[in-house]
C-alpha cells in the first residue's frame, strides 16, 4: 500500500485541529439558532401589528354588499343584479342542537376546543394537496367565515394570512355560539338562500327550528359547493348528495351526537324542486341569465362567488337598442285568436366586433325560462339561400348568371324516397324565365337556387354556412345543443334551409356579410371588476370571406329589400340587406338583414315549433315577410336613431368576366313522371323553404330566348346581359298573399340525394322536425 493510500490517524483529543472543527460548528449552530429567533421575533411582530390593524367588518354590513351589478354597455346605467341576499336571520336557540351538529360534524367536529384556527388541519390540508390526495381546505368554521364574507377566494399567501388574523382575532372577541350563530346566518346553500332559515324555507318548505336530523344533515353537506350537492343538478349531484350525507350522519355518531338508533332510523330526506329565485321579470332576465353563463364558461366564477357578490359586470348590450328590440316585438305581433302561445326571438349584433348589443328571449323570464334568441332551433327556410350565394361566388359564379326560373323542376339530385320525382317548386307554381341571381335572390326563386346548388355542391353551401358563422354538425347533435347546428347536411335540399340554427347564430352570420367578410365570436360581457378579477373582452374575429365576394351578396340582398320579399323593410329609410325565410306549414319564419353598422335576426314560431301559424293576424299563413320583417324594421328604426346613414360598399363584379354572353339555349321539356301527381308539398323529410316573392309593381318583358324555357332537370347553361344590367325576368304571379308578398310556403323540393336533413323546428328539445318547402 503506498503511503498516499494509507488513512490518516484522527486527531487526537485535545489537538489543535479537533479544536478547530468543533468551533467551526459551534459557530453554524449558533448563526442557524440566532437566524431562525430573528425570523420568529418578526413573524411574532408582523404578527402583533397586523392583529391590531385588522378590523373585524360586520356580517350585515357584509351582506348590503353582495349584489353583483349587471350594467348596459355605457358602464353606469343599471341593466340587473343577482346575488341580491335572500336571508333571514334566526338566533341560535331555534336552530336545533341536532342541526347545529350536523354542521359541525360535516366542517369542524373540534370547533368548540380550537381557538379560531387548526395549525393540523392547515397542515392535513397542505399534505394532502401535496401528495396529490385530493384538495381539502383544512379551515374550521370561523376561518370559512372569515374567508367567504370578509374576504374574497383568491389562493393567496396574503389573503390566508388576513384569513388567519382575522379567525384568531374573531375567536377572541366572540364567544363559539355567537360564531356560529353568524355563520349559519350568512353561508350560501344554493338556490339564491343565504343563512339556514332561508335554506330551510328553500330545500324542505319549513322553518330550521322543524327541521330533523336527516335534513339537518343535507344542509349541512351544501356548504361545501351547493352546486355539487343538489340532486335537482343531475344525476352526479344526485350521488354526491347521497355520499356526502352519509359522511355527515356517520360524523355525528363518531362524535355521540346522535344514538345509533338515530343514525339506524336516518334516510336521505326528500328535497323539493327547486323555484325560480330572484328572477328578472320581463325579458331582461334572459339576458342575466346569459351573462351569469357566460360569466361561469369564461371566467370561471361559481354560482358560489356570484352569489356571494360584489362584481360589476358591464355588458355589450345597448340600452337604447334593447328598448328598441322590446318595443319591436310588442308592437308588432299579432293580436287576437291563436297569438296566446306565438313567441318571438331577436338577437343584434356589432358587425366585426361580436358584441350582442340587443337581446329579445321572450316575454317574461320569470314565467318561461326558454330563450327564443339562444335556446330555439328553428329551421332556417330560404334565409339559407345567402349562404348558397356565398359558396357560388367563392366557385366562379356572378350573381349575373342567369339560371332557368320555371317551376316545377325535377333534378336527380333531390330524388328521394319522400321525392322519388326530384321536384322543386316556386312558391304558388310562380313562373319565370332565365334570370340573375340578384332577381333570383330577391324572389327566393327556389328552382334557380336548386340549380345553383347542384352546380356548386352541397358541401360547399354547408362550409359558407359553417364558414359565416354557424356552428358547425356534430356528432350527437341534437336540438338541445348550442354548439352544434342540427340538420346542417351536405345534401341537394340543404339550400332551401333544412338546417335548424338559433337566431344568435344567424345574426353572426348575416354580421359577417355586413363586415365585409370578418367573422367574430358573439359575445355579452365587456368587462367585469370585483373580488380578484379585472377582465376586459378582447374580440376576435377571422376573415372568413373576401371583401369582393361580401359585397356583391350583399348588393343582391339590397334587392331583398328593395323589390322583393322583404319590402317591408323600405320602411327603415336607410341602406338594408337582408333575407326572409318561412318553413313548410308556416313553423317557423324569419327575417334576418343588416345595416353597415348593425347585424339582427329575428324568428317567429307557435307552441314548441310544431304548431303551424295559419288563421293568424288576417294572415292564411305567416310569411318572413310579414311580422318578422315589421319586427326588423321596428327594432332597427329605434336602435338606430341618431346614428349617421352610411352606404354599403358598391357592387365589385365577382367573376362578371367568365359570365357567358351568348343567348340562352331553347330547352326541350323533360317527360314528367307521372302526371297525375299535382301536389307541391315539400316531403316533411328533405326540405325546409321556398319562398318567392312578387315585387309591389310586377312588369313583365319579352323572355330572353324566342320561346318559354321549360323546366330541364339539370342546370341549364347561364346567360348574361352586360354584368351591370339586371334583366326584367318573365313572371307569372301567384295569387296575391294578403301581406303584398308572396313570400311563403306551399311550394318546395322534393328529398334531396342525401336523404333526411334532419334537424327540426321544434325549440321544445322534443327531437327532430322534418323541414318542408
Amino acid at each position: 500500500m503506498s503511503p498516499s493510500q494509507q488513512r490518516k490517524p484522527a486527531p487526537k483529543k485535545g489537538s489543535k485541529g479537533g479544536k478547530k472543527r468543533r468551533s467551526r460548528r459551534s459557530r453554524i449552530l449558533r448563526g442557524a439558532l440566532w437566524t431562525v429567533l430573528g425570523l420568529i421575533v418578526l413573524v411574532v411582530i408582523a404578527f402583533v401589528v397586523a392583529y391590531k390593524a385588522v378590523g373585524i367588518p360586520s356580517p350585515n354590513q357584509l351582506a348590503a354588499a353582495q349584489s353583483t351589478v349587471l350594467y348596459y354597455a355605457d358602464g353606469k346605467t343599471e341593466l340587473d343584479r343577482f346575488g341580491a341576499v335572500n336571508r333571514q336571520s334566526v338566533p341560535l336557540s331555534q336552530v336545533p342542537d341536532h342541526v347545529q351538529k350536523a354542521f359541525l360534524a360535516a366542517e369542524d367536529r373540534n370547533y368548540y376546543q380550537n381557538g379560531g384556527i387548526s395549525l393540523s388541519g392547515m397542515a392535513r390540508g397542505a399534505w394532502r394537496t401535496l401528495t396529490g390526495a385530493g384538495t381539502q381546505s383544512g379551515s374550521t368554521i370561523t376561518q370559512q367565515y372569515v374567508k367567504n364574507y370578509f374576504l374574497t377566494s383568491n389562493q393567496t399567501l396574503s389573503r390566508k394570512f388576513r384569513e388567519i388574523i382575522i379567525s384568531i382575532k374573531l375567536d377572541h372577541e366572540k364567544s363559539k355560539d355567537e360564531i356560529l350563530q353568524d355563520y349559519l346566518n350568512t353561508v350560501y346553500f344554493g338556490r339564491g338562500a343565504y343563512g339556514v332559515q332561508t335554506a330551510a324555507q328553500a330545500y324542505f318548505g319549513k322553518n330550521v327550528s322543524q327541521l330533523n336530523v336527516s335534513q339537518g344533515a343535507f344542509l349541512a353537506e351544501l356548504v361545501r359547493g351547493p352546486a355539487l350537492y343538489d340532486p335537482a343538478n343531475g344525476k352526479q349531484a344526485t350521488h354526491n348528495a347521497h355520499a356526502r350525507w352519509h359522511y355527515v350522519i356517520n360524523g355525528m355518531r363518531t362524535e355521540h351526537w346522535i344514538t345509533p338508533q338515530q343514525k339506524a332510523n336516518a334516510r336521505f330526506p326528500k328535497v323539493l324542486p327547486p323555484h325560480q329565485q330572484n328572477a328578472a321579470s320581463g325579458p331582461t332576465g334572459y339576458i342575466t341569465q346569459q351573462v351569469k353563463q357566460e360569466l361561469e364558461n369564461k371566467l370561471h366564477l361559481t354560482e358560489d362567488d356570484l352569489a356571494r357578490g360584489g362584481y360589476k359586470v358591464t355588458t355589450t348590450i345597448n340600452r337604447q337598442a334593447q328598448r328598441a328590440a322590446v318595443k319591436a316585438v310588442q308592437d308588432n305581433m299579432p293580436s287576437g285568436a291563436g297569438t296566446g302561445d306565438l313567441h318571438a326571438g331577436l338577437t343584434a349584433i356589432k358587425p366585426g366586433d361580436g358584441a350582442v348589443v340587443a337581446m329579445y328571449g321572450g316575454r317574461d323570464y320569470a314565467k318561461r325560462q326558454f330563450n327564443s334568441a339562444t335556446d330555439a332551433h328553428l329551421q332556417a327556410g330560404s334565409t339559407f339561400k345567402i349562404f348558397t350565394l356565398l359558396a357560388g361566388l367563392r366557385d366562379h359564379v356572378s350573381t349575373m348568371n342567369r339560371y332557368d326560373g320555371h317551376s316545377p323542376q325535377f333534378f336527380p339530385e333531390f330524388q328521394g324516397p319522400q321525392n322519388p320525382q326530384g321536384k322543386v317548386s316556386n312558391y304558388g307554381d310562380e313562373q319565370f324565365g332565365y334570370i340573375n341571381l340578384v332577381t333570383a335572390t330577391a324572389h327566393s326563386v327556389n328552382t334557380v337556387f336548386a340549380q345553383l346548388n347542384i352546380q356548386v355542391g352541397p358541401a360547399n353551401t354547408m362550409k359558407a354556412a359553417v364558414d359565416a358563422g354557424l356552428p358547425p354538425r356534430k356528432q350527437n347533435c341534437t336540438p338541445s345543443s348550442h354548439h352544434c347546428t342540427p340538420g346542417l347536411n351536405a345534401n341537394a335540399a340543404n339550400v332551401l334551409g333544412t338546417a335548424s340554427p338559433r337566431v344568435i347564430d344567424m345574426a353572426n352570420a348575416y354580421a359577417t356579410i355586413a363586415a365585409r367578410g370578418e367573422r367574430a365570436t358573439p359575445y355579452l360581457i365587456k368587462k367585469v371588476t370585483g373580488p380578484g378579477e379585472d377582465y376586459s373582452a378582447k374580440p376576435t374575429t377571422t376573415r372568413a370571406f373576401s371583401k369582393d365576394v361580401t359585397a356583391d351578396v350583399t348588393d343582391a340582398m339590397e334587392h331583398v329589400v328593395t323589390e322583393g320579399t322583404g319590402i317591408n323593410a323600405l320602411a327603415l329609410g336607410r341602406p338594408a340587406a337582408g333575407k326572409t325565410g318561412t318553413t313548410d306549414r308556416n313553423l317557423a319564419v324569419w327575417f334576418d338583414g343588416f345595416t353597415p353598422q348593425l347585424s339582427a335576426a329575428v324568428a317567429m314560431y307557435k307552441g314548441d315549433g310544431t304548431v303551424p301559424m295559419q288563421n293568424i293576424g288576417g294572415f292564411q299563413g305567416l310569411t318572413g315577410g310579414t311580422y318578422p320583417t315589421k319586427i326588423w324594421t321596428a327594432f332597427m328604426q329605434g336602435a338606430l336613431q341618431g346614428q349617421p346613414v352610411e352606404q354599403f360598399p358598391p357592387r365589385a363584379g365577382v367573376n362578371d368576366n367568365l359570365v357567358p354572353t351568348t343567348t340562352a339555349p331553347t330547352t326541350t321539356t323533360p317527360t314528367a313522371p307521372s302526371p297525375t301527381t299535382t301536389t307541391t308539398t315539400v316531403p316533411p323529410s328533405q326540405s325546409s323553404s321556398s319562398s318567392s316573392s312578387p315585387s309591389p309593381t310586377t312588369t313583365t318583358s319579352p323572355s330572353p330566348t324566342t320561346t318559354t324555357p321549360t323546366p330541364t332537370s339539370t342546370a341549364p347553361s347561364p346567360t348574361s346581359p352586360s354584368p351591370t344590367t339586371t334583366p326584367t325576368p318573365t313572371r307569372t304571379k301567384p295569387p296575391a298573399s294578403p301581406s303584398g308578398t308572396a313570400e311563403g310556403t306551399g311550394g318546395g323540393s322534393g328529398g334531396g340525394a342525401g336523404g333526411n336533413a334532419g334537424g327540426g323546428a321544434s325549440p321544445n328539445l322534443t327531437g327532430a322536425v322534418p323541414g318542408a318547402g
